[in-house]
């Protein structure tokens, strides 16, 4: 089934709204050479993937499922290399393993992965010694290096952007389908975190009871085949639009729109006006998609973005990710939910624990305290109980790696200790044992919340 012309002219209604973080090309005819070959490769994912995620996000808006969605502040082109990737998706089954357990409940598993190359930046440039140059906006647009040409914003990278997403999913697809997600495996990998973990006593309990649960199931004779693949997503925050549209594919079999560039595509707290380009263009994909909500959203602003994302309240479709800061999320989220009421039974809600935490450290560092982090998860936790509304998800910047940019956890992690493997290009993220670390203690929120 074709798509009508109102439909087709729709998905360019956004080119008159002032898009706001967008690159500024310089190049006219470059910027279509790029944008005419990105129009002429295949999806990245299918209608059918992204429609079955939106029954997944579905259960979680009614309890029956949770979303944990983890990876990469901004993904770089230098580290979409197996052994990375690995383990990234190593660290977010591991957590899922320990929430599914906590939680008595499938998660639906998505990667902040194939597709994160862009961040929003609070200002066009960046100075240093004098000299004023465009700031790093994400591989996606330009190098991090600080020289002219770094900085340049190059249309080439739209397409090494799609190039690096297709091997990455490429990989992801064989990890999740070919045995290295059993969970047998993942959670022999779980035993060895905790042998090493300062905290081991505190969560050994939840582990042997993981250990009795796989032990019982297997002398049932339970047939562990469906247990060595899982579904994973992709996700990503929709920011350069014109890689968005030149990605947009009509679906055969309803003449509708999809983002073939993920799965699971959110609007960020810089762009969510009810007026912005990017609400316009994410209304008119069927894609399951979010939207981020900081301390300020109010219940107008929550009533007013569903209405128009998600005009027929469609079951899994909205997603609000709330991300209020430790010290705010208190006062703000239990008020919020209140406001907005029985109005959004359909959407779900989904904490970011990350973003409304970040501060400078006395030595100079873009850091969090995971103390912070985990303040804000049970703040979210404690809102949805006292609303009787379902918290149903977490979304989380991890990483798999060993590096040292958030403080605290069982690592004790101090700010001296940020000089020895700060490695982010743009947010902190929580490394593999503090990821791990907050499965274990969110598996225990998940626990209470279900007594």
């Amino acid at each position: 089934m074709e798509a009508s012309e109102e439909t087709l002219a729709g998905l360019d209604a956004w080119r008159s709204m002032s898009p706001l973080q967008q690159p500024t090309y310089t190049d006219e005819a470059e910027l279509q050479d790029a944008l005419s070959r990105l129009r002429a490769v295949p999806p990245l994912v299918f209608a059918g993937e992204a429609d079955m995620l939106k029954e997944r996000i579905a259960a979680a808006a009614r309890g029956e499922a949770f979303v944990l969605m983890g990876g990469d502040c901004a993904e770089s082109f230098a580290d979409a290399t197996a052994d990375k990737i690995r383990r990234r998706i190593q660290t977010v089954l591991q957590m899922a393993a320990v929430l599914t357990y906590g939680g008595s409940m499938p998660v639906v598993k998505m990667g902040r992965m194939a597709g994160q190359f862009g961040k929003p930046r609070s200002a066009d440039t960046e100075t240093r010694d004098g000299v004023t140059l465009p700031s790093f906006r994400g591989d996606i647009v330009n190098a991090h290096g600080f020289t002219p040409e770094d900085r340049r914003h190059d249309p080439e990278r739209l397409l090494q952007a799609y190039q690096v997403s297709a091997s990455t999913l490429n990989l992801i697809r064989a990890f999740t389908t070919g045995g290295f997600a059993d969970l047998r495996l993942v959670h022999t990998w779980n035993r060895g975190f905790l042998a090493s973990n300062p905290n081991y006593q505190r969560y050994e309990e939840l582990a042997q009871e993981i250990d009795r649960a796989l032990r019982f199931m297997e002398a049932c004779g339970t047939d562990f085949e469906a247990m060595r693949q899982v579904e994973f997503f992709a996700s990503h925050e929709a920011l350069i639009l014109e890689y968005e549209r030149a990605l947009a594919r009509i679906d055969s079999r309803t003449g509708t729109p999809y983002a073939t560039s993920g799965h699971f595509l959110w609007i960020g707290e810089r762009t969510r006006d009810i007026e912005s380009a990017h609400v316009d263009f994410l209304s008119r994909v069927r894609n399951p998609i979010g939207v981020k909500l900081g301390p300020t959203a109010t219940a107008d602003d929550a009533l007013r973005l569903a209405d128009k994302l998600d005009p027929e309240g469609e079951p899994g479709r909205l997603t609000f990710v709330t991300r209020m800061g430790a010290g705010k999320i208190r006062e703000a989220l239990p008020k919020l939910l209140a406001d907005v009421g029985d109005s959004l039974p359909h959407v779900t809600w989904i904490c970011d624990p990350m973003h409304g935490n970040t501060i400078t450290s006395a030595n100079g560092f873009k850091t969090r305290r995971f103390e912070d982090v985990m303040e804000e998860v049970a703040g979210f936790f404690d809102a949805h109980d006292e609303a009787g509304t379902v918290p149903g998800g977490l979304h989380i910047e991890l990483t798999g790696d060993d590096v040292t940019e958030v403080l605290g956890g069982a690592q004790e992690i101090d700010e001296e200790g940020l000089r020895r493997r700060y490695e982010t290009l743009v947010d902190p993220r929580l490394n593999h044992d503090q990821s791990l670390e907050m499965a274990f203690r969110v598996a225990e929120l998940l626990k209470a919340h279900h007594r």
